[in-house]
């Protein structure tokens, strides 16, 4: 009798997981992870050093706009606006400006003429910026950051989810409100336009303010808006290798009808991987709801949208393989 209790046990150990389009969404997501993990350095110090060279590029546009337009100035066009109203003049609070130096260039015959070197600052957000500056944030709500990415420039692939995705990026960044919205909550969008405004003598019309400035500044600025592009220069590049490993591993998981198949190619190449991830349900139950995070659950009285228990869940099955 206890030899075929043995078989049968044997028999249930050696039971094999089929693998089903959840199940591989699953481990494709494991292997996504970890090919994210070995490059995204690059765009976290992109994102630091942007921020850097940012506060030193608010210092100095308020030194540049303050000497050719004195805060008296200021002063005075307030009072005479409130004296004469739109009659005493235009004031405008902006994160925008250009910075100009005069240069002389060559036409194609040889003279000489007058020209400038511009370059266009801005202080507020593109969305291109926003959803590489804010793609962790993103994703750890459950939103895609890299969904214009996916397309490639080729707008004739945008489809239903193209859609969506864009427009729950829009709405969290602050690209799109509604009207039932939380408004005690601020998002990226109003808190990047808030965080640095100049009052400025003119209208909203940025390009009709030329700043003049000298070359070592204007350098400056230009290597201020380069941190700016370098920080989506790096999310492009982090998403092409990753799709790329992914596209090749994609095929693959196709081909796999079993889990054994997928956590061998895991184990070779580095990534974690076990059967607790195949069901998600027991796997959550297991991370989320121990005693112990259950009880801080409780005590902080904290609700968890569903991707954030499924990433709670990843994390703690992380940490527990570690």
């Amino acid at each position: 009798m206890q030899k075929i209790n043995n078989q049968k046990g044997n028999m249930t150990k050696e039971k094999k997981i089929t693998l089903n389009a959840e199940k591989r969404k699953v481990i494709a997501d494991q292997f996504q992870s970890f090919y994210e993990d070995k490059v995204k350095d690059k765009l976290v110090q992109a994102k630091e050093q942007y921020d850097l060279i940012r506060e030193k590029a608010k210092e100095q546009m308020d030194k540049v706009v303050r000497f050719h337009q004195p805060q008296e100035d200021i002063d005075t066009i307030r009072r005479m606006i409130q004296k004469y109203n739109r009659s005493g003049g235009e004031l405008y609070q902006d994160n925008c400006f250009y910075v100009e130096r005069p240069i002389m260039k060559v036409d194609d015959e040889g003279r000489e003429y007058e020209s400038k070197d511009e370059v266009h600052v801005r202080f507020n957000m593109g969305r291109n910026f926003a959803r590489a500056y804010y793609r962790d944030e993103l994703k750890a709500k459950g939103l895609n950051p890299d969904f214009q990415l996916s397309i490639n420039d080729d707008y004739s692939k945008r489809n239903p989810k193209y859609y969506n995705d864009e427009s729950a990026v829009n709405t969290y960044l602050g690209f799109s409100n509604s009207s039932n919205e939380d408004k005690s909550i601020t998002k990226p969008v109003a808190k990047w336009e808030s965080d640095f405004q100049l009052w400025t003598i003119g209208s909203s019309y940025c390009h009709s303010r030329q700043f003049k400035v000298d070359e070592n500044t204007l350098n400056f600025f230009k290597m201020y808006v380069a941190s700016a592009d370098n920080v989506i220069k790096e999310h492009q590049q982090m998403y092409s290798y990753v799709e790329g490993k992914m596209k090749t591993l994609r095929l693959g998981l196709k081909s796999y009808r079993h889990f054994d198949q997928a956590k061998a190619l895991a184990d070779k190449i580095g990534v974690v991987l076990n059967e607790t991830m195949m069901n998600e349900s027991s796997s959550l139950a297991l991370s989320i709801y121990s005693p112990e995070n259950l009880a801080s659950l409780l005590e902080d009285k904290e609700v968890m949208t569903r991707e954030q228990k499924i990433a709670f869940a990843r994390k703690q099955m992380q940490q527990s393989v570690n």
